[in-house]
C-alpha cells in the first residue's frame, strides 16, 4: 500500500495493456459522444480524421481504468480535484493496445485537510506501435499514513452565480457549435440541457472505467471524504459531451430543415483547467452550458481553433464542473 509519503519526484510507473475494440468504441460513442468519426467507418471517412477512432473522452476513461487496475488499487488514492492539461495527440483506433507511463512530479501536503496530500502525475498513453496518443497532467489526492480520511459534512453547498448570457437569435444560437470561425461571437452562453445521475448509471460507468470503492460501494464511500456514493469525475465529463452533442445535433437538424449549408466539423486537440468542484451524487441533475471565450486561426490551412468554457451546475445552483475546451472550426474562406 502506497501512501502520500511514499511518492517522490521523478518516480516512473508503467502499466496497462488495454485492447481497444471496435464494439467498445462504438458503444461509448453511442452513449456519450455520437459523432460520425466514432460510430462507423463510412461516416468517419468523411471527417477530418478520416477513419473510425475512439472519442477523446473514451481515451481518458480507458486511461483511468488502466490507472485503477495498475496503480491506484494498491494506494490510498482519494480521487482528483481536476486535470491541468490533456492533449489528444493521435487518434486511438480499434485494435490498438494502450499502455501508460506515469511520472511523479511535485508533491505537497494539504493545508486544509491534513489527512491527505496532493501528488502531481503526468500520464503518457502509448499505443502498441510506440506512438504517443494522449498526454495528461493532473494532481491526485492520496491519504497520509497516520491519518484516516474524514467524511465531508452532507451540507448544501453555496449557490454559484448564474452564468451570464447574451440575447441570441436563431442563427446566433447555432453559431458556437455549427458556424464558421468568423460566425462565433465570444461570450454568448449556449445552454446544453441536463443529465440525471442515477445509482445505476453511476455504478455502471464506474465498473467499466473507474472502479474506485467510493464510486461503487456505499460503505466504502461513507468512510471516504465523499461521505456517500459519488459519480466518477470522468462520468461527469462524458455527460457534458453527451449533452453538447445532443444540443448540436438538434440545432444542425433545424438548420438543415431551413435549407442552410452547414460548416464542416473538426475534432478537439484537448483541454485545460478541468475542475471537479463538488462531488456529484446519485439523484443530482446537472445542467451544462458552453461559452466561447477565445478563437484564432491556426497553421492548418482553412482551420481555426475556438476555445470554450464548459460548465455544469447542480439542482441547487452550485457549480460542480468546469473546463476550458478547444475544437477545430473551419474558416469561411
Amino acid at each position: 500500500m502506497r501512501y502520500f509519503e511514499d511518492f517522490q519526484t521523478g518516480q516512473v510507473f508503467e502499466y496497462g495493456a488495454y485492447r481497444v475494440t471496435r464494439d467498445e468504441v462504438i458503444a461509448f460513442a453511442n452513449e456519450f459522444d455520437p459523432q460520425p468519426q466514432h460510430r462507423d467507418e463510412e461516416s468517419a471517412a468523411k471527417t477530418m480524421l478520416g477513419k473510425l477512432c475512439a472519442s477523446g473522452w473514451h481515451t481518458t476513461a480507458m486511461t483511468m481504468r488502466m490507472h485503477c487496475d495498475g496503480f491506484l488499487a494498491d494506494t490510498s488514492g482519494l480521487g482528483a480535484p481536476g486535470i491541468e492539461e490533456c492533449r489528444w495527440v493521435k487518434p486511438v483506433l480499434p485494435g490498438d493496445v494502450l499502455r501508460v507511463r506515469a511520472t511523479i512530479g511535485k508533491t505537497r501536503a494539504s493545508m486544509s485537510r491534513p489527512e491527505m496530500g496532493l501528488v502531481e502525475v503526468t500520464f503518457e498513453v502509448m499505443n502498441d506501435r510506440g506512438e504517443l496518443v494522449m498526454s495528461q497532467r493532473c494532481f491526485n489526492l492520496f491519504g497520509r499514513r497516520r491519518f484516516e480520511a474524514a467524511p465531508q459534512p452532507d451540507a448544501k453547498p453555496p449557490a454559484a452565480p448564474p452564468a451570464e448570457s447574451s440575447p441570441m437569435g436563431e442563427r446566433d444560437v447555432a453559431a458556437p457549435v455549427l458556424g464558421y470561425l468568423e460566425d462565433i461571437v465570444l461570450g454568448q452562453t449556449l445552454e446544453l440541457g441536463a443529465y440525471e445521475f442515477t445509482r445505476e448509471n453511476v455504478t455502471t460507468f464506474a465498473r467499466a472505467y473507474d472502479p474506485q470503492p467510493f464510486h461503487l460501494d456505499d460503505e466504502a464511500a461513507q468512510r471516504s471524504h465523499f461521505g456517500r456514493l459519488a459519480a466518477s469525475g470522468w462520468h461527469t465529463a462524458a455527460a457534458y459531451m453527451k449533452c453538447m452533442i445532443a444540443t448540436r445535433d438538434g440545432l444542425m437538424n433545424a438548420a438543415l430543415a431551413r435549407g442552410e449549408t452547414l460548416a464542416p466539423r473538426g475534432p478537439s486537440p484537448g483541454f485545460t483547467n478541468l475542475r471537479w468542484l463538488r462531488p456529484v451524487y446519485p439523484g443530482d441533475v446537472i445542467r451544462y452550458s458552453s461559452t466561447p471565450v477565445d478563437k484564432r486561426p491556426t497553421s492548418k490551412p482553412g482551420w481555426g481553433l475556438v476555445f470554450t468554457l464548459g460548465a455544469g451546475v447542480n439542482q441547487d445552483g452550485a457549480r460542480v464542473y468546469e473546463y476550458r475546451g478547444s475544437s477545430f472550426r473551419p474558416l469561411r474562406g
